[in-house]
């Protein structure tokens, strides 16, 4: 029974951070090089429908499938920790570099949301930014859950209160 919970959420966190990464990646491409037709197209409701697009575009790729597969992923994952009892310091550093990811997310969404607020001025953030730090993320946390590394050798500098349990130093 385990083991079939265990598969189970390994498929499910799998297929969601595929989906996310993929959102992570997609997103801001979309928005830096679909974002720069509507602002440079001249024409009057060509411009305003392409606007209506892009809008709809960025809006429902964010709402609608990069957050969902975001929640589902991080979900299955707690579920994942706690089923297969994994606590090793391979691990806190993947949560690391996915707590990045989440950051990198969030960003995404505002720069959505600027895109939105300054289609006049046609000023906003380059989203390229956003892929330039998921890219190097997903990659490490990739490496991490791929390789699972000995990174006992952190531990060599950190304060003794940090490697024992609170309140049985």
């Amino acid at each position: 029974m385990m083991i079939a919970l265990i598969a189970g959420l390994k498929y499910l966190h799998l297929a969601a951070m595929l989906c996310w990464c993929a959102a992570l990646i997609a997103l801001p491409l979309l928005l830096s090089l679909y974002g720069s037709t509507w602002r440079h197209n001249d024409g009057g409701e060509e411009r305003q429908a392409r606007y209506a697009e892009f809008r709809l575009i960025t809006h429902y790729g964010y709402v609608a499938f990069a957050t969902p597969a975001a929640v589902i992923a991080i979900a299955a994952g707690t579920g994942l920790i706690f089923a297969a009892q994994v606590f090793d310091l391979w691990f806190a550093a993947k949560l690391a570099l996915v707590a990045g990811m989440t950051l990198v997310h969030a960003w995404i969404g505002h720069v959505i949301l600027i895109s939105a607020e300054n289609r006049s001025t046609g000023r906003m953030p380059s989203p390229l930014i956003a892929l330039a730090l998921a890219v190097p993320l997903m990659m490490g946390v990739l490496w991490l859950v791929l390789a699972k590394p000995d990174l006992a050798w952190l531990t060599d500098w950190m304060p003794g209160f940090m490697l024992a349990p609170r309140g049985q130093a």
